[in-house]
């Protein structure tokens, strides 16, 4: 059922295109700019799961990194520079003053090459040269989605590197499970038992805190929705799953509605998860069937290493040297009750 279509063209003409994939129960649009993975659907449900536009001037103009690929460093660094071998690298500052999801050339936002396409996957592949918006090496790296049933899409990432550098990609889609204008009466159970807290500028302080007795603890299943002395709690919180990453993926979290009964499973090899509950959305255009995306119409369950990394040695190790290969496999596996 895969094909390839045109989906439009940028403003120096380079034509995006975007490949459909299927399985099973499940299927997928995705686009070639940023590896976006722009409309997923499953048989029997009338409403798309994650949140996407139909125009790619849209995605240019007014995308949060909907379904995007971040990288090379997904997450903050802290007023863009870390250490690496003794060296000071500086990066570029694209939320003033820190650096975020890659800075100004992430991967979500560039042309991808198209490397193999199959009826149930696609894999996708780029080359950011060495010094690109300040990261050191040249590195090499691919992108897998691939839909095995009955309801499962896996993302794979794998790069190399020609010179020592960091490496910490994340799928970004917002997903929604039902179609109601916001997810927060979704219920949400998150399997970490720890979190790394941020300053007012969501950079981490350092420290790692169990979540037990906190608002965050999410260990038991309970909705999106919290509430602290009637004020809503907005979420961008980075978990601890592990303290590295894991040779296979292991249960990260489940998100579930109850006005529908499907639930999505997320498994990972990595060691963090970022949990954005969309706080801050508010598109002033239309998205997939003409929806309105205001305030958390879909959350982000983003599997990768620890933010800031590099500038806390008890941290997760994100650096990637040559003749190693990294690799990061993510699984949604969607459930109907």
């Amino acid at each position: 059922m895969n094909f390839k279509r045109p989906f439009g063209k940028l403003e120096d003409r380079t034509e995006i295109n975007e490949v459909e994939i299927g399985a099973g129960a499940l299927r997928a649009k995705i686009l070639t700019w940023g590896t976006v993975l722009r409309d997923l659907r499953l048989d029997g449900f009338d409403h798309p799961l994650v949140l996407g536009f139909d125009r790619l001037e849209d995605y240019a103009n007014h995308s949060p990194f909907f379904g995007a690929t971040a990288g090379r460093y997904a997450n903050r660094i802290a007023y863009g520079r870390f250490p690496l071998d003794g060296r000071m690298h500086q990066l570029s500052q694209n939320t003033e003053p820190h650096h975020l999801h890659g800075g100004d050339a992430s991967f979500g936002k560039r042309l991808w090459t198209v490397g193999s396409i199959a009826p149930d996957s696609i894999r996708l592949t780029l080359v950011s040269p060495d010094g690109e918006d300040g990261y050191p090496g040249r590195v090499m790296v691919s992108c897998t989605y691939k839909i095995v049933p009955p309801a499962s899409l896996h993302v794979i990432y794998e790069a190399t590197t020609n010179a020592p550098t960091l490496m910490n990609l994340a799928h970004h889609s917002y997903f929604n499970l039902d179609g109601s204008p916001d997810i927060l009466d979704h219920t949400l159970q998150i399997e970490a038992d720890a979190y790394t807290p941020v300053t007012q500028d969501m950079i981490p302080t350092g420290a790692v805190l169990p979540v037990q007795n906190t608002l965050f603890d999410f260990r038991e299943t309970r909705p999106v929705r919290t509430l602290h002395e009637g004020r809503r709690i907005a979420f961008d919180t980075n978990y601890v799953l592990a303290l590295a990453p894991r040779p296979r993926p292991v249960p990260a979290a489940r998100l579930s509605s109850s006005r529908n009964g499907l639930s999505m499973d997320v498994l990972s090899t990595e060691p963090g998860l970022q949990f954005y509950d969309g706080y801050k959305l508010n598109v002033p255009v239309p998205g997939l069937d003409g929806r309105n995306y205001g305030v958390s119409a879909g959350l982000c369950l983003e599997p990768q290493r620890w933010p800031d990394s590099p500038n806390h040695r008890h941290f997760t190790d994100s650096t990637l040297r040559p003749g190693e290969t990294y690799f990061q496999e993510t699984i949604y596996r969607f459930n109907m009750a």
